[in-house]
């Protein structure tokens, strides 16, 4: 919060359909939540904004470049994973498997450890209102969000990563926990004129990094979504 509020943006962020107070929207692709960002925009008078997306929120940055154009005027990516179609496992099955590993994740944090692995030194996270609210979003209220994720991720995201021509910039630490290296390696040779920065760090970065985001992202403009 405090480098959103450092960097002078007004921050518009919001829940994938799924989670939080998000309806669902079963089947949904990656390019499917453009709509709801433009709408969000609208919403707010916005003609021109930015993007960030982080983890599996920088697919969906990155569709919003693509399809919005004529209104993004950036994009930044953090720990962003790479386009894979794969097969997942019957529907049960991978909600047995995802509600294992939220269940897992959840008693490390109960026990004192931090939100994720690798987090910055601070409060435990369950001592932390807004993590606390996060995680249980995510693992324990509802794992439609999370399931409806890790679907549209597996499959054709809706647009192409070579037809975005609007300044992209992606960021990736150097012992991320999570995403190999390799795929901010494709995302910079598959994004046209796309920029790399690299950050001494896991698969979220510290503070210093999150200002440097956002200074990139204000250069040009005073919103983000």
């Amino acid at each position: 919060m405090a480098a959103m509020e450092e960097s002078g943006v007004r921050v518009l962020m919001a829940d994938r359909p799924g989670y939080g107070g998000s309806t669902r929207q079963p089947g949904r692709t990656v390019a499917d939540f453009v709509r709801d960002v433009e709408v969000l925009a609208d919403s707010q008078g916005w003609e021109r904004f930015a993007v960030v997306g982080g983890s599996g929120g920088g697919p969906h940055a990155l569709a919003c470049a693509a399809l919005l154009a004529e209104r993004v005027t950036r994009c930044a990516v953090l720990s962003g994973v790479r386009p894979r179609v794969v097969t997942l496992p019957p529907e049960e099955d991978f909600r047995g498997q995802l509600k294992q590993l939220g269940s897992d994740i959840l008693a490390q944090v109960e026990a004192g450890g931090p939100e994720y692995p690798g987090a910055p030194p601070g409060p435990p996270a369950w001592d932390d209102p807004d993590a606390r609210a996060r995680l249980m979003t995510t693992f324990a209220d509802s794992l439609d969000g999370w399931y409806d994720d890790q679907v549209a991720l597996s499959q054709p995201w809706g647009f192409a990563p070579e037809s975005i021509g609007v300044p992209v910039g992606i960021w990736y630490g150097t012992n991320d926990e999570f995403v190999p290296e390799d795929d901010a390696r494709w995302l910079l040779e598959n994004i046209p004129g796309a920029q790399g920065h690299q950050y001494p760090g896991g698969h979220l970065p510290g503070i210093a990094t999150l200002k440097d985001i956002h200074q990139w992202v204000s250069c040009q403009v005073s919103h983000e979504a």
